[in-house]
């Protein structure tokens, strides 16, 4: 199955939660799960009976939809994330996390991760001198993400820079605003992973 390019916000009912999946659109009153907190469709005002199973599978499906990532790739990062030492959901978090187009938007260069994987996907980033345009390559602590010299004047980018040092941005990464440089300083840890899932039900929802 190929990658969803239907409307955004429809996602976001669906899960009864917002994704943050378009940008500044999600902090304003235009937002589709502020105007209409239930899920899409004709049944979706309906009251329904949610058994273990569609628990588990909604986080599941909230925590893919969150990063977009397709279902195989969704389910190879948890099996590497069981074989890591720890605990498999916050394993599965911080590999997520530490995928480029996620750090890309946490350093706040892009308003969505949609957005932040078109950049990378257009090779706007290096990584350790190196250019890299593959969204889910995986950071690691003491790589360095830097702007290319000639992506610097891009309009979209040029913009997120200048606004880049009013967003937060978590502890595990620092950003230099003047150089247009990142680096990763630390493994990411789940108190600073601020996503609004129970990862311990994706688990389970793997080891059914």
């Amino acid at each position: 199955m190929g990658r969803y390019i239907g409307p955004a916000c429809r996602l976001c009912r669906r899960e009864g939660v917002k994704l943050f999946l378009k940008g500044d659109r999600c902090f304003s009153p235009k937002c589709a799960v502020e105007k209409r907190a239930y899920p899409p469709g004709q049944h979706g005002q309906g009251r329904k009976k949610v058994s273990p199973y569609a628990l588990r599978l909604r986080e599941k499906q909230k925590l893919r939809k969150i990063y977009g990532i397709l279902e195989t790739q969704f389910s190879n990062y948890m099996g590497k994330a069981e074989r890591m030492d720890g605990m498999t959901g916050e394993n599965l978090l911080g590999l997520l996390e530490r995928r480029l187009d996620n750090v890309i938007f946490r350093i706040g260069l892009a308003s969505s991760r949609n957005q932040a994987r078109q950049l990378v996907l257009h090779g706007h980033f290096m990584v350790n001198q190196k250019k890299i345009n593959i969204p889910s390559f995986t950071v690691r602590p003491g790589d360095k993400i830097l702007i290319r010299d000639s992506s610097r004047d891009k309009v979209l980018l040029k913009s997120h820079l200048e606004s880049a040092s009013s967003k937060h941005i978590p502890s595990w990464i620092q950003m230099d605003v003047s150089k247009g440089e990142a680096q990763v300083v630390s493994l990411p840890k789940r108190d600073e992973i601020d996503v609004s899932v129970k990862e311990n039900l994706v688990v389970e929802f793997y080891s059914r």
